[in-house]
């Protein structure tokens, strides 16, 4: 019995002493299974490489880069009380304020604030009313009345100095009218034109694009288009000109037009061509021949435009010695 207890205790001795070798061939040094076991039995795990440091340095800032700086928000000026913009910038709140919280101060306070926009609105009224009427180059009524018995004359001697305008453009101008035989609207302007023919006295020049007359008979001593609409840009018939000889050719219309319309673009193409003088046009239109507040750009410098009297002489010397349109 004590035989095989030593037998036993000299193998054991053994195999702890190769199972020592064992580790000290894989592990690190001094470390064996029995020290580091949570790694198992990896003993062909591989080292890995020591990492090398390395030491850095930060770039010293350059003297000559400047440094930046923070403007200083300007101060926000604030607004006087009761001011109109004062009264823009805080009616609403006040308005919200009364209706969340609709106590007898809040509505009363509103209100009040209303009054006195609606008090300055009546104060500006009155003077701004006063200054018109006393101010010919401001009051309205003396290009144009607006009393009805004066309207009725403005508008009389509109009448027959149009008419008187419309004859003398006549005399050396004539419309030039390009139709086609399919096209109704080209069927309900040939009567326009013929009445205008009549009352007035122009020559009518009519041109057929497809070569054919129209249904109703009217300009039937028309001609054929020759490559003339191509050359005017016409695109949609009825196309009215203006033409006065050798060369001038005005555009009226690419579409049927009331003889109303007719005459009215007439005059106006008149006196853009500078067939019709602008007093005579004012006087077609039922207005008296006013200077017109037309500065020419850069007359009236910005220290003017400062100064409220400074820029009224400036505006009314601009009126003075400008054209009419």
């Amino acid at each position: 019995m004590n035989r095989n207890l030593a037998l036993f205790l000299i193998m054991m001795t053994l195999l702890l002493q190769v199972v020592t070798t064992w580790g000290m061939d894989v592990d690190e040094p001094g470390v064996s299974y029995f020290t580091d076991k949570q790694r198992g039995w990896f003993w062909y795990e591989v080292q890995p490489e020591p990492v090398v440091k390395h030491k850095f340095s930060l770039p010293k800032p350059a003297s000559s880069v400047p440094l930046i700086t923070k403007t200083p928000p300007k101060p926000i000026t604030p607004t006087e009380p009761l001011t109109s913009a004062w009264l823009r910038k805080n009616m609403e709140t006040y308005l919200n304020k009364a209706i969340d919280d609709p106590s007898h101060e809040n509505v009363a306070a509103f209100y009040y604030l209303q009054r006195v926009m609606m008090d300055k609105a009546e104060r500006f009224t009155n003077t701004a009313r006063y200054v018109v009427m006393s101010d010919p180059q401001l009051d309205e009524t003396v290009r144009r009345p607006v009393a009805t018995y004066a309207a009725n004359t403005a508008n009389h001697q509109a009448s027959v100095m149009a008419d008187r305008v419309l004859k003398d453009i006549a005399g050396v101008a004539g419309i030039l009218f390009f139709f086609r035989s399919d096209c109704p609207y080209c069927h309900v302007q040939a009567p326009i034109l013929s009445m205008l023919e009549k009352a007035y006295d122009f020559n009518i020049y009519a041109v057929s694009l497809d070569g054919l007359a129209m249904p109703n008979g009217l300009f039937g001593n028309f001609k054929l288009d020759q490559g003339q609409a191509a050359l005017l840009g016409v695109e949609q018939t009825p196309a009215l000109f203006l033409m006065k000889p050798p060369r001038q050719i005005v555009p009226l219309s690419q579409g049927a037009l009331s003889l109303e319309e007719l005459t009215s673009r007439i005059l106006l193409a008149a006196k853009e061509a500078g067939w019709l003088d602008a007093a005579q046009y004012q006087t077609t239109q039922g207005l008296r021949a006013t200077p017109l507040l037309l500065p020419t750009t850069g007359s009236i410098s910005a220290a003017t435009a400062q100064e409220p009297l400074a820029l009224i002489q400036a505006l009314q010397h601009s009126a003075q010695v400008g054209s009419t349109p």
